[in-house]
């Protein structure tokens, strides 16, 4: 007998408790007035880079955190530290993404009434965090010029399950021979009306736009971010 009914079983179960917690966490979120955004994307395309710079601009505005999973080290961690803002690792072990419960233990400690700001960076990986809500406000699904162009038509739930699109280390576009306009409609195709931003944390190339963007956003859930 095929064991697949079973494991669509196990799987469905999973997924419900984690959305259970999801909701738990967004209630305890926003009772605390603490605005969350996750960030998503293939190992390589530059989350961390991109998450520490906006860390270090954010930082002199007000009170930010952030949590990093990671497959097995702390580097991640190390690196974001350096924004000099709290940060949590969250080491994951065999699992390819954070799971809400995963979340819930790493803020063990935390006073959230502290932060107005909680970045969650997920494990490097377009598949499995789609179907995972961690109790966030803001998805970002982010990809680098030296991806490909067709990474959206590849993963298309992941771009379904983003509020926007980030396209990263867009200093090096020239080099690799980037094509803009056929990412962005590959992007449309899947999710039309997504916003796009194109960013550089090594030059800051569209970062402005990207905070103005957070700005916006933060108005619209009644809470402000100075920029």
């Amino acid at each position: 007998m095929s064991p697949e009914p079973r494991l669509l079983e196990v799987r469905k179960n999973v997924l419900k408790q984690n959305d259970v917690i999801a909701r738990a966490l967004r209630d305890r979120f926003r009772a605390q007035g603490t605005y969350v955004i996750s960030l998503v994307s293939s190992p390589g395309a530059g989350k961390t880079t991109f998450l520490e710079k906006t860390l270090t601009l954010l930082r002199p505005h007000y009170r930010v955190a952030a949590l990093v999973g990671d497959l097995a080290t702390e580097n991640d961690a190390m690196r974001l530290a350096r924004s000099e803002v709290p940060v949590r690792q969250i080491t994951t072990g065999t699992l390819c993404h954070l799971e809400a419960s995963m979340v819930e233990r790493a803020l063990e400690g935390w006073n959230l009434g502290l932060f107005e700001l909680l970045f969650i960076e997920n494990v490097g990986n377009l598949v499995c965090p789609a179907s995972y809500d961690l109790g966030e406000d803001l998805r970002l699904v982010l990809l680098s010029v030296t991806e490909g162009e067709d990474k959206p038509l590849k993963y298309p739930t992941i771009f379904n399950s983003a509020d926007a699109a980030v396209i990263t280390k867009i200093d090096l576009a020239a080099a690799v021979e980037f094509d803009e306009l056929t990412t962005n409609a590959n992007i449309q195709a899947v999710r039309p009306g997504m916003r796009v931003f194109k960013v550089s944390a090594k030059t800051n190339e569209g970062m402005d736009g990207f905070l103005q963007f957070l700005a916006q956003t933060l108005t619209r859930s009644s809470q402000k971010i100075p920029v």
